[in-house]
Parts: structure tokens; sequence; C-alpha cells
């Protein structure tokens, strides 16, 4: 199925490619025509109707024109899957027995696949099935930046590293709208922490704005064309992003070309005028009554007054229009498909990419089954499903695979699996803080439960971690803890059974500095979706080579992180400095020299991996060259591997400040065992460049320029240079 996939993949590129100027010219023509119609179409349209298009009508769709054949613009929740749906004017379920969907591995596990192609599917999955359900616009992809790793949405999102988002989402939204599906790519811009999310103020210097915050939305509506964008609810350098003018007229509309339409988050706007303006086209919201919202009536007695040009108004029908005509009355469009055989082997194959295992000291992974006769699986996480819970978007999933439904699946008929519950997952996103209060403390006596289950088997499989409730929307962690009293239970369990194996659920980083020291053998898994437990059972086995890296650096304490360093989170009078600039991540990590818990990138392999021969095809390159790296990687273990090679840049003697390493090109490759693959990395000399913001622009800096090549930002295994001339 995978090869499937990939053939797909491969398909749609060499169509994508191969008649290039027919394929513009044909392109011309037809958006030529679309353009047509929709002035055809708003020369007859009222100003009143016009104002109708502009806001929600209900809690996912704005109004249409029945009497022009304009449909309503229909969206739903992602990016976890199409969401179930939920009354017209209420959030309660509307009950329907045919919204069950495909629960799709969350945002950090497809990033820690570092597998574009598997993005692409994951977009082709969402496209079908919101075909399925009559939805025009799915709110997904999702991938701000992972700067503070308590985020409640650090899940959700995709990594720390603008170059690694921007491939992922570039090939999400173009598998999504290969559907006539809008994606609707968020949350723009700077909106990296859900405390105060509302309200908060982040203050980003020009430069750290185009480095690190903005590529990845810039190569979702340039490279990925985009239909849709949701602008976000904080405020960026002291203007609404829904009425940033800065973000979205200047930047978005104009410097990236952006066609598409504007959605404000539900609730994101503040004002009539100034959005209106400013760049927002669309503002929706979770209740009405929507005749009062700041984008119905209010509007409409703008322009009444002269304080919002007509001509304003008929640019945000024709952008809903014009995301209307390539999706609900395109020619053509698909029927759809739900939940079908092939969408849950997608979702199979994209968790089993992005396991990652942590630690295999004693080399207990993969089990050898042959000689195991009893496993304790214990932990409550090894029967939760995590499609639903907390704040915000989830899937009503046809199924999910827990952990040891997965384990039974492919052991149970030989190995006698026992389950004790661990500890009590006793957290709820919606409760206050008192109802919430004794959460992280232990409790003893499913403590003692679990150790006395444990001394009787072969091997114990401690499942910890986090869950839906507690990583969630709308609430930031206090800080890296594990929940529930794990760390009691994990020390309990593994003095009692030498062979205890540490699997973590999780999408955000967490403090496992103990069990690091002490444990010999620790997997990383996620919210994986509904072939998580398969997928987590054939790791664990072995018939899957685990091949995920970590998207995101693990600080061995939180103060290590440069927000907290810094001391800017979450800021001061509803105002968060961005101080590190564009030393976020591994940027910081690595150029401080702090020693993380894990590095950006970092994944182990049931084989090893030899770097050697880093060449460049050139020593010298001018400025508007491309630079080809190549360099032989070979499986020096017993079984076939997947890796990921990982291309880094360096700058010494900068005239401006830059990081120790960036991220600029990463390959994963299948290596066969014994053999070897000589893998090709390719950037342009521009990806070098720095924002100049005197000059206004982008500068590639003359001078020598380190290439490094790794399996992580700390493990560089092959180093060259190059020169860079102007």
């Amino acid at each position: 199925m995978m090869k499937r996939n990939l053939h797909k993949y491969a398909v749609l590129c060499a169509v994508a490619l191969l008649p290039l100027n027919k394929s513009r010219a044909q392109t011309k023509v037809s958006e030529a025509t679309i353009n047509q119609k929709i002035n055809q179409i708003v020369k007859k349209m009222t100003l009143a109707e016009k104002i109708e298009m502009l806001h929600g009508n209900a809690l996912f769709s704005s109004a249409g024109v029945k009497r022009l054949g304009i449909p309503e613009l229909t969206c739903d929740d992602g990016p976890l899957g199409v969401r179930d749906e939920v009354l017209r004017f209420d959030w309660k379920s509307a009950g329907w027995t045919t919204d069950s969907a495909t629960f799709l591995p969350n945002g950090s596990a497809m990033a820690a696949t570092w597998n574009p192609a598997l993005a692409h599917q994951y977009g082709i999955v969402i496209g079908e099935e919101a075909n399925f359900r009559k939805k025009i616009v799915m709110l997904a992809p999702a991938f701000n930046i992972c700067r503070v790793p308590t985020n409640g949405r650090t899940y959700e999102y995709y990594s720390e590293d603008p170059f690694l988002n921007a491939q992922l989402a570039v090939q999400a939204v173009k598998g999504i709208q290969s559907q006539h599906v809008a994606a609707c790519v968020k949350h723009y811009a700077v909106n990296n922490q859900e405390e105060d999310r509302n309200t908060v103020n982040a203050v980003v210097d020009e430069r750290t704005l185009r480095e690190i915050y903005l590529p990845a939305f810039k190569a979702a509506i340039q490279q990925g064309n985009a239909y849709t964008l949701m602008s976000a609810y904080n405020k960026v350098n002291g203007y609404w992003c829904s009425e940033n003018a800065y973000l979205l007229n200047k930047i978005l509309k104009k410097e990236w070309g952006f066609k598409g339409a504007v959605i404000s988050d539900w609730g994101g706007v503040h004002h009539t005028v100034e959005p209106a303006n400013n760049g927002l086209d669309i503002e929706m919201g979770s209740s009405g009554p929507y005749d009062q919202w700041y984008f119905a009536k209010p509007l409409l007695a703008a322009v009444k007054a002269g304080k919002v040009p007509v001509a304003t108004i008929d640019d945000k029908v024709k952008r809903i229009l014009w995301v209307m005509y390539h999706t609900s009355l395109s020619a053509n469009h698909p029927a759809g498909k739900m939940s079908t055989p092939e969408h849950n082997h997608d979702a199979y194959t994209i968790a089993s990419e992005a396991i990652v295992l942590l630690k295999n000291e004693k080399f207990l992974l993969p089990l050898r089954t042959n000689s195991i006769k009893s496993i304790a699986v214990i932990g409550d996480n090894a029967t939760r499903t995590f499609a639903l819970g907390g704040f915000g978007a989830g899937v009503k999933a046809r199924y999910e695979i827990t952990a040891l439904q997965g384990l039974q699946n492919k052991l149970g008929k030989n190995i006698d699996i026992r389950f004790a519950q661990g500890y009590r997952a006793n957290y709820l996103a919606n409760n206050t803080p008192e109802q919430n209060a004794g959460y992280d403390k232990p409790d003893q006596s499913l403590i003692d439960q679990a150790v006395a289950l444990a001394k009787t088997t072969d091997v114990a499989m401690l499942f910890i971690g986090s869950n839906r409730e507690f990583e969630s929307e709308a609430h930031d962690r206090k800080d890296l803890s594990l929940p529930f009293g794990e760390q009691a239970l994990v020390d309990a369990v593994t003095e009692a059974n030498p062979n205890t194996i540490v699997i973590v659920t999780a999408g955000a980083p967490y403090d496992l500095t103990k069990i690091k020291k002490k444990n010999h053998t620790i997997v990383w898994s996620w919210f994986n979706g509904s072939e998580g437990g398969n997928a987590l059972a054939d790791v664990l086995t072995g018939k899957i080579n685990p091949s995920g890296k970590m998207p995101f650096t693990f600080p061995a304490k939180l103060k290590d992180s440069p927000a907290f360093a810094l001391d800017t989170y979450p800021g001061k009078n509803l105002t968060t400095p961005y101080k590190e600039g564009i030393l976020v991540g591994y940027r910081w990590f690595d150029t401080k020299k702090i020693e993380p818990l894990y590095p950006f990138g970092y994944g182990l392999s049931y084989t090893t991996f030899e770097y050697s021969g880093l060449k460049a095809d050139k020593k010298v390159y001018h400025s508007a060259d491309r630079i080809n790296v190549a360099l032989t990687i070979r499986n020096s273990g017993g079984v076939a591997g997947k890796e990921t090679v990982q291309l880094y840049v360096s700058k010494g003697n900068s005239v401006v400040q830059r990081a120790e390493k960036e991220l600029k090109a990463f390959k994963k490759v299948m290596v066969e065992p014994g053999k070897t693959t000589t893998v090709t990395l390719s950037l342009s000399a521009k990806d070098l460049a720095y924002y100049n913001v005197k000059a206004k622009g982008w500068t590639v800096e003359p001078g020598q320029y380190k290439l490094l090549a790794g399996a992580s930002s700390r493990d560089i295994r092959q180093v060259g240079t190059i020169t860079i001339t102007k």
C-alpha cells in the first residue's frame, strides 16, 4: 500500500511537471474564464447580498445567494480529520450516523515522519472525506512554530523549524486541494501560545518574522496555492491579526499574491472598519445573532457611510467566489469517500513512520516474541483513545485501535497479555484548576496492582504520557512534568521488572530526564490516529523499523527554552516580546551550547547508518545558482531501515547574527542491510539568504558556508564547505 501511495504521489508530480507550457496556458484561459464569470455575478448582486457572504450564518457556514446560484461556503474543523457534524447553531452533535471519519495522526506526529509524500497523502484523505461530507473548506493544516514547549496546541502544529513546516504544509495543501476542497492554512501569524491567546500582543522584529514565522505560510500560498487562510486570535506588533494591514494586505495579498479568502478564527474579530479595510474577508464565530456581527449590519452601515469602499467589498466577494469556482462550483468535482480501507492504511503508514525510538540500550526491541510468554501492559494510555478530548477539534473516528488492542491483535494468540491501569488520568480540559486539583498525584493502590502484575511477566510495557484532555486548545501546561503521578509508577514497575519498556504517548515535549537516565528502552508515540495501536505493535515487534525523528527540541529543563530563559512567556501586560529573535528551537540550543534532553531531528533505528563522501557539485557558487550536495549512506546493520538525512548550513563571521546551523534540506531514504545509497540534496543559494531589514529584502551574503549532514541537529556526520560569491 505504501508503494501505491508513493506511486500515486509520483504520478501526480509527473503530471504536474511534464507539459508545463500547455498546462500554464490552460490555467491562464481557465482563470480568465473564471474571473469573467465572477465579475458578471458581482455586477448582479445587491450590496446587502454581498455583505451576507462576508460573515457566518451558522457555526460552520457563510451565506450564498440562492437567486444567483451561489451556494453557502461550508467548512469544517481539521486537522486530525473531518470533524463530526454539529448542529447548525449549536456545538452539540447533530447525531448523524454517516459522519464517522478517519482519525489521522496529529500534526507533530506528521512532522516526525519527515516525509512530505505522507503529508500529501494525508491531504488527499482529508479532501476525499471532506467531499463526502459536502464541506468546501477544511480548516487545516495548522503549522505554527513550536516556540513554547508547553503550548496546548503543540500537538496540533508541526515543528519548531520553518523549513520542515513548509515542506509538509505545501504537500498537505496540495493533497487537500487535489480533491477540489479548499485548505485553510492556520493560524496566521505568530500564534504560539494559548495563554492569553485572545489578547496577547506578540512583538516580533521584522527579520524574525520573515525568517521564522512566515516562511511556511509563504510556501503554502506560493507553492501550495492555498485557497483560504485563517487569521490568528492574537495581536502582532500591536494590531489584531484579523485587522493587521501589514500581515494581510501588504505581505499576504500584495507581496505573496494570495488570491483566496482570509477567514477569521472563530470570534477573532474586534471591529468593523479596520478589518474590512485591512484585509479580512470573512468573519466567523460561535454564536449569533449573526446579523449583529461586525461584518453584518455594522459593515453595511459602514459602507453606506463611506468608511469602507464598495470596491473593497467587491474584492472580498470576488475572492470568495474564486474559492468556490475552484471547489464547490468547479468542473468534475469528486464525489468523495469516507473512511475507506485505503484511508485507514494511509493513517497506519503515517503512524508507523512517526514513532520515534528514543533508547534501546539493551536491544530489548524488537521483541523476541518466540522467547516471550507473558507481557504486562500497564498504564491508562494503553486503553485510551485520542480522537476526541479537550477543547477544540476532534474526530468521531469510525474506529481507533488502542495500544492494548494492537498488541493483542499482533501477539494475543501466542503470548499471555494482561493489563493494569497504573494511574488515573483524572484531568478534564474544561474543568477549573480546583476541579482538577490532585491530578498529578500517584494512585498507590493502582501502582501496587501494576507492580504485582509486572513481577509475574517476562516483559512489562509502561504506557504513560499525556492525552487529549491534558494537551488541549485554550490552555497551556504549567510545566514539563509528566502528569498523573506517572513517574512514581515508572520507578516502581522498573524496579519490579528488569525488562520494562516505556512507551510515551504525547504530542509535545515532557521531562523524561529520570526515565532517560534509569530506563534502557524508551519509545515515543503520538496521538497516532485510527491505526495507532496496530502501527505501534508492528514497530515493537520489528515488522516496522522505527524511522521517526523528533520535530522539536526537548529541553532538559523548561528554563533552557528561550521564551522561558528570557522571561517573555506568557508576557507582561498582555505583551510577549520575542527577545530570542531568530534563535528559536534548536537554533537557540545549538547556538547557546545548551545541552537538550533530546535534540531536534533525533531518532534511533533497529539498524545503524554510516555517512560518508559528502561533496557539493561545485566549490564556488553565485547567488542565483543551485547547490547540489551528494553523500553516501550505508546500512551497516542487519535489517532494512529508513534514514532521514538532514542537511544544515552554517555561516561563520556573518555581518548579522546567525544561528549556529539551520536546516536547509532533508531526504528520507530506505536502505537495505549491507547496502549503500547515494543521497542528493538540492537547494538554491538563495535559500541561504537572511532578511535584510535595511534593504527590505533578502540578501545572500558572500563568503564561506559549512554544509553539515547528520542524523539530528547534534549528530553531524559529514562536513563540507562551499563559497558564495556576489
